[in-house]
């Protein structure tokens, strides 16, 4: 039982600390009153004193600074959970509405060495479904080929092959817009004809031309 008690006050700190990260990077900075607010606890002041005496954040003027140790932790905390979120819609085709909630708890259980190989399966993704970064880990940086990723970019798929598309990633809010309003969505399935000169894709009974600049913003799966 106390064990268990344990495990809870742990996970509270690591749900404080990414809703730190979180909302300064919505923010630029995290107020002390939002953060208590957002997390709903009354317990919240507790743990903040905790993070404090534990060296992961320092409280000055209003302010909730994550100090070089709460940041190494929340960057962890944070890169497990999107990945998490990654797997559960890429892969496992998991629904909206419960991704996230899946993804909070999923996120507890993963050691580096799984999440790792979730990143390298994945294809080292760099946002989460939701469009955030993922901060990239050295898996990431090695850009270790040996695992063939289930997502890849379209510019990888040969002429011929069935995909379905699982998402898009791009700079360009104009491309987006762009290619949602000629049907490239995530889950639609299609069809590979040609990529030279350019990109042929066959969605249904239409036929969609792109330059490679954009299929490399498209990432696929097989199917």
């Amino acid at each position: 039982m106390e064990k268990k008690n344990v495990n809870i006050i742990e996970s509270c700190h690591e749900e404080l600390l990414e809703l730190i990260w979180t909302i300064e990077e919505e923010h630029g900075e995290t107020e002390k009153e939002l953060l208590i607010r957002k997390e709903g606890s009354s317990f919240a002041e507790a743990y903040l004193k905790t993070l404090v005496n534990n060296g992961y954040i320092l409280l000055k003027d209003n302010k909730v600074i994550l100090t070089e140790k709460g940041q190494v932790e929340a960057k962890l905390i944070i890169r497990r959970h999107r990945l998490a979120e990654r797997l559960l819609h890429d892969v496992l085709e998991v629904k909206e509405e419960a991704m996230d909630s899946s993804a909070c708890d999923f996120e507890h259980f993963l050691s580096e060495e799984v999440t790792t190989s979730i990143c390298t399966l994945l294809g080292h993704p760099l946002t989460c479904p939701h469009g955030k970064n993922i901060p990239p880990g050295d898996c990431c940086r090695k850009t270790d080929q040996e695992i063939r990723p289930v997502v890849f970019p379209l510019t990888e798929l040969q002429p011929g092959k069935n995909a379905k598309i699982s998402y898009i990633v791009t700079k360009f809010n104009g491309r987006l817009d762009r290619l949602s309003s000629m049907g490239l969505l995530p889950g639609i399935k299609i069809h590979l004809h040609q990529k030279y000169p350019t990109y042929v894709i066959q969605m249904g009974q239409t036929q969609i031309a792109i330059d490679s600049t954009v299929a490399r913003d498209i990432y696929v799966r097989h199917g």
